[in-house]
């Protein structure tokens, strides 16, 4: 165990990608925990990132997972988010760091929607400011092309290029630096192998523990 994150109380939200067990919900956890930070993780598959900041369904099923305890499964109509602001009041996070970026980039449509995405990200990021917190916005790895998500490389980078001109006040790490296209193996084009999210959980917190972020950081 390191102590790069001791003191740091880190709050996660995210897509799908938080939201089955096995995925970033226990590896990224538990990356931040080995760090020396508490976490508090919250995934809600298939929400877009304003879907935060009020009460909102989840069409596929959500997961949470509070400091070293199990990931807990959320299905029906217990598959929903819990409002941004009541989870900062609740958890007093120093750190939120979001992983959403494969949900809005509507790989099946023919040109990213830039203006949705614009609302939904300020949504989020009017109340990380709101509530004066440090943040990270993590955003799509690689995957592979096609499956059942119509992910293309292309559009992956497109997204992630203008994730990164948006995301302000919270810092953007590109997980597109995290591997090679197709590296990671996928079944659906979207989700990893264990050994996938093993690798993105390990490079997500060593991004999260370096000098560049920890100095933005307020304790």
């Amino acid at each position: 165990m390191s102590a790069l994150l001791a003191g740091l109380t880190v709050l996660i939200i995210g897509d799908s990608h938080m939201s089955t067990p096995d995925y970033l919900i226990t590896t990224l956890h538990d990356d931040l925990m080995s760090k020396g930070a508490v976490v508090y993780s919250f995934g809600a598959c298939g929400v877009a990132a304003g879907d935060w900041m009020v009460k909102s369904q989840s069409p596929c099923g959500g997961a949470a997972r509070i400091k070293d305890g199990p990931v807990e499964v959320k299905t029906g109509q217990d598959a929903v988010t819990r409002p941004f602001n009541e989870l900062v009041k609740t958890y007093k996070p120093n750190l939120v760091v979001v992983v959403n970026g494969d949900t809005m980039a509507s790989y099946a449509a023919p040109e990213l929607p830039k203006t949705w995405i614009w609302q939904q990200v300020t949504r989020l990021t009017k109340g990380v400011k709101n509530n004066a917190v440090s943040c990270v916005w993590v955003g799509p790895a690689w995957g592979t092309e096609g499956g059942k998500f119509n992910k293309t490389f292309a559009r992956a980078k497109e997204m992630s290029g203008y994730l990164s001109e948006i995301v302000a006040p919270c810092t953007y790490v590109d997980s597109l630096n995290m591997s090679k296209p197709g590296e990671w193996a996928s079944a659906d084009g979207q989700h990893f192998d264990l050994a996938g999210y093993k690798a993105w959980g390990t490079a997500i917190g060593n991004a999260i523990s370096s000098p560049a972020v920890l100095q933005n950081i307020k304790k």
